[in-house]
């Protein structure tokens, strides 16, 4: 046989496995090892409890299931109802429903299974306990214009006509809604979303301001029924009036008990009046196994209008902006000139961003770590910097499916020294039932790539075990379900998923770049909304520098985090690296922008003097976000821009300021290089990864992002003595291929489009065997003969054994139960010849959707994506050998059965099943009825293919 390209380029440049590398005496040696496996190195799931209709003998059971498909631990987060299973309901936080809570911790501590506890029935956070005075804000204002001598003709009144947004389908008129929302009955059937009621709002001031400056309080000649008793005096004057008003906003998807106002995120009283329902709730129990608590996500403002004001408003922005705002309201409402009205809209948000952070999320966190707890938060979608909220959370949650804005949360994790990023994952991957584990697979590697270590599915609905099929569901795909056919391979997705975190809970952050996340240059924009909404890099970021940076960051390979204003005060330099509370970095990239804080430009300067590089990319900002209104704070802004001597060096300009340097270019490349930060090349090739500094080297967590194999040196950006390769899908590992080069070590990498693999060097030596890698070393060999497939598990009804010759979806079968049918098959052949050579690769072709395989009795192993591939040793045929392909397909074809024929299985409240694409609506809800049978089963070609270990 030929030998291997392989093979000739280790023994022409003397490439070696380090298992003869010499020097071995020279340094300690550590075995081959996977990383321990804890209940946090597992993935966990959102636990949804449909109308707290759960009952001890099914937590028994339904946990015990979760505990063996590997997952570990359960978010509880109680939402809407069940239709026919009233008589269960329980109020959230109720005396019943405490006990069932307990008993869940109890049972969930004796299975290892962790437990986190959502603060709210659904989202955001409020209930039926939350008064008016403590239910989220809105402001409303009219505007007037007098001259000299005019008085105002019209009563200063604003009368709010009121409406009812409703999340479920029947029809419900305001004028039939009691005030409050909670003196209304059934409140599930109901459904609302948003309800304003038909009132007159209360004045919160009136101002008039003259075309010469002056600012009148005229508020106190408001008369009972709405006159200004006021006269115009010389000038043009601008009369502002603002009202305050009830946003209206109710919980979402929330359960029994759980219904009613969202509460005012900038009122500390509110979130302590808020969190005192909990205290009473709790009082003497043993919470002592509760995790965390969990916030599932801000939005508030994803209704009519905007919550946008709390009370104590005025007092707040005095303290914090150092002004009075009631002397700006003409600037506030956009009517001044474009330069103050962007002044003072920005720091009208930056008083909402310090109200959310200290008012809301400081206080949850710090009521949370009294019990000994910690927060999980999902701080995106927030009407503030996210990267402050998101540094107040225990563990930052983010979601999503785009890298650069996934990578918000874990920056913070990074940044400030968190063991934990979590992600809301697999959310509405696609239609309902369409997604398979190959599918979710992917989604986890985006967020593995961006940085989280701590997954959560989207998620699991608890069932009792007599609901008919599908059970209780929720309506937003994947449904992560022991009635999901996927059920039975789920645990091996998970032991998937806990090796890869196993590897990035350990050791350190290894980024390089602290990407600037200013936000002031949006937060300055006049728009159509009052508010500013963030959700890392996208959403209103999409056209902003720091996301086109960002792009170009990741594209090329270079590692980096993203870092708040605030975040950047606490930096250091120490041998000039930037150094954060959890991580040190080379340099800082500060994208273009027409504001910055003059804070955080004085740091930028002093972290130069001290020895950093600080890099700009296409210019530096030239004015001071806000109202400045300290003279000397404005001449120290542009002494600071004055003093920069800058000096071109190629593409580069550069700027010496004390032992650092300020440069700044067009080109992020050269910006880069200036700051002596290296790319991983890799990205060249098709490849992205994460790299995590380890107790003797480096992880890296390596995806090939391409849609070609990859069999080649891959150079990674770190010297080292010797390196492992850990398999997290097969759970392989071994003694990888290496050389060193030129300060880079590069490792010989075999990866099909899709796969991950996770490399460590060292700079020890590693023992133990190599790592196998495979070449054919002969033509595929089809599997012929007769398969018989029998159909084990699943519905609606089990279709009868089938024996074919050839390979094809089931639903082509003869029948409509094989159309119809969702479930498990088992196909089982006999293989009566196998090429000759050490080990056989097996090629299952294309499978719907995911198999295990067995051979002669043994377990080999499972396949969720494409290639559906697995290398067996030859010693495992015996002759006339069974080889049997367990085979699930998706839940698809059962439900559209069910929707064909008319079955009754959407029996929930609220949205009940919401459809992802409007193709698939019918009478406002989801409905497959209009769907073909989807391909199911093993599909083949299968064949066995010689191969060969490369040496």
């Amino acid at each position: 046989m030929k030998q291997s390209l392989f093979l000739k380029k280790c023994s022409k440049f003397c490439y070696v496995l380090f298992a003869v590398c010499g020097c071995l005496a020279c340094t300690q040696n550590h075995k081959i090892e996977w990383p321990q496996v804890t209940n946090e190195t597992k993935p966990w799931t959102r636990w949804w409890w449909e109308g707290n209709a759960v009952r001890t003998t099914d937590l028994d059971t339904v946990m015990r299931k979760y505990q063996e498909a590997n997952l570990g631990g359960l978010e509880i987060t109680p939402i809407y109802g069940i239709h026919g299973y009233e008589d269960r309901f329980k109020d959230f936080l109720s005396p019943e429903w405490v006990d069932l809570f307990l008993y869940t911790l109890q049972e969930a501590k004796q299975l290892g299974l962790g437990i986190d506890l959502a603060n709210a029935s659904g989202w955001p956070f409020g209930g039926p306990w939350v008064p008016p005075e403590d239910a989220c804000k809105t402001v409303a204002y009219k505007t007037y214009q007098l001259k000299e001598g005019e008085q105002l003709s019209e009563p200063v009144r604003y009368k709010e006509e009121g409406f009812v947004r409703l999340a479920g389908h029947t029809p419900v008129k305001l004028a039939d809604l009691k005030e409050p929302v909670s003196a209304n009955a059934d409140l599930q059937t109901l459904a609302l979303d948003q309800v304003r009621y038909k009132k007159e709002l209360p004045l919160i001031i009136v101002t008039a301001n003259s075309d010469k400056g002056e600012c009148l309080d005229l508020t106190s000649k408001i008369k009972p029924d709405g006159t200004l008793d006021w006269t115009a005096p010389q000038g043009d004057w601008t009369i502002c009036a603002l009202f305050q008003g009830h946003h209206g906003k109710m919980v979402e998807r929330a359960g029994p008990g759980g219904e009613g106002d969202v509460i005012d995120h900038f009122s500390a009283s509110a979130i302590d009046h808020y969190l005192s329902k909990f205290d009473e709730a709790f009082k003497g129990k043993d919470i002592s196994y509760l995790r965390y608590y969990f916030n599932d996500s801000y939005e508030v403002d994803d209704a009519r209008g905007e919550s946008n004001w709390t009370p104590a408003f005025f007092d707040e922005f005095q303290k914090y902006r150092g002004y009075d705002l009631r002397q700006h309201l003409p600037a506030l409402l956009g009517m001044d000139t474009p330069d103050k009205n962007a002044r003072v809209l920005y720091d009208y948000r930056q008083t909402i961003n310090d109200l959310l952070i200290n008012h809301y999320s400081i206080r949850w966190q710090h009521w949370a770590a009294k019990q000994g707890k910690g927060i999980r938060n999902q701080a995106h979608g927030s009407p503030a910097n996210i990267l402050d909220l998101y540094a107040v959370s225990d563990v930052p949650e983010i979601e999503g499916r785009d890298l650069v804005s996934i990578k918000a949360a874990p920056s913070v994790a990074h940044t400030e020294g968190k063991k934990l990023s979590s992600s809301e994952s697999a959310t509405w991957l696609d239609e309902h039932f369409q997604s398979n584990l190959g599918d979710v697979k992917k989604a986890l590697d985006l967020f593995f790539l961006g940085g989280v270590n701590h997954i959560f599915y989207h998620g699991t609905c608890f069932s009792p075990q007599e609901a008919p099929w599908p059970g209780w569901l929720f309506y937003a795909a994947v449904h992560f379900h022991p009635n999901n056919p996927f059920w039975e391979d789920f645990k091996y997705l998970n032991q998937y998923v806990t090796r890869v975190q196993s590897f990035l809970q350990d050791g350190t952050p290894d980024n390089d770049v602290l990407l600037y996340y200013n936000i002031a240059d949006v937060m300055s924009e006049q728009g159509n909304r009052s508010l500013q909404h963030f959700s890392g890099l996208d959403r209103n970021m999409l056209e902003s520098s720091v996301r086109e940076s960002a792009v170009t960051l990741t594209e090329n390979g270079y590692a980096w985090d993203m870092i708040s204003d605030k975040q950047l005060l606490k930096t250091n330099v120490e041998k000039e690296m930037i150094v954060t509370p959890g991580a040190a970095y080379k340099t800082v990239l500060v994208s273009a922008a027409q504001y910055i804080p003059y804070e955080t430009m004085e740091k930028l300067m002093a972290l130069a003097d001290e020895g950093a590089t600080v890099v700009f990319y296409k210019g530096i900002p030239q004015d001071m976000a806000g109202m400045i209104l300290s003279e000397e704070k404005q001449a120290h802004f542009k002494e600071m821009l004055d003093a920069l001597d800058f000096h071109a060096e190629g593409a580069v300009k550069c700027a010496r300021v004390g032992k650092g340097k300020i440069c700044l270019s067009d080109d992020i490349n050269a910006l880069m290089n200036e700051a002596n930060v290296g790319a991983e090349k890799m990205y060249q090739a098709g490849l992205q990864c994460i790299r995590r500094n380890s107790a003797t080297g480096k992880y890296y967590f390596i995806e090939n992002s391409s849609d070609r194999k990859i069999e080649d040196w891959i150079p990674l950006r770190t010297e080292a003595r010797s390196a492992a390769i850990f398999n997290p899908m097969t759970g392989a590992s071994g003694l990888a291929a290496m050389k060193r080069n030129d300060g880079q070590t590069d490792v010989y990498l075999e990866l099909n489009p899709g796969e991950t693999v996770i490399v460590s060097t060292s700079s020890q030596n590693f023992t133990g065997d190599a790592y196998a890698y495979y070449q054919n070393a002969g033509e595929p060999n089809p599997v012929s003969g007769s398969w018989t497939v029998s159909f084990v598990q699943g519905g609606p009804q089990l279709p009868a054994s089938i024996t074919v010759d050839s390979l094809g979806s089931w639903t082509d079968f003869v029948g409509d139960e094989y159309k119809a049918f969702s479930g498990t098959a088992v196909y089982t052949t006999t293989i009566n010849k196998v090429p000759v050579a050490d080990v056989i690769k097996l090629d299952l072709g294309s499978v719907a959707e995911n198999a295990s395989v067995y051979l002669n009795g043994d377990y080999i192993g499972t396949v969720i994506d494409s290639p559906y591939q697995l290398y067996i040793p030859a010693e495992k045929f015996k002759g006339q050998d069974e080889l049997v392909v367990r085979v699930a397909n998706s839940m698809a074809n059962r439900i559209a059965y069910m929707d064909k024929k008319g079955v009754d299985w959407k029996i929930f409240y609220n949205v009940n099943m919401s459809a992802r694409k409007k193709e698939n609506v019918k009478n406002g809800i989801f409905d497959a009825s209009d769907w073909e049978p989807k391909s199911s089963g093993l599909l083949g070609p299968v064949t066995l293919t010689p191969a060969m270990v490369k040496q």
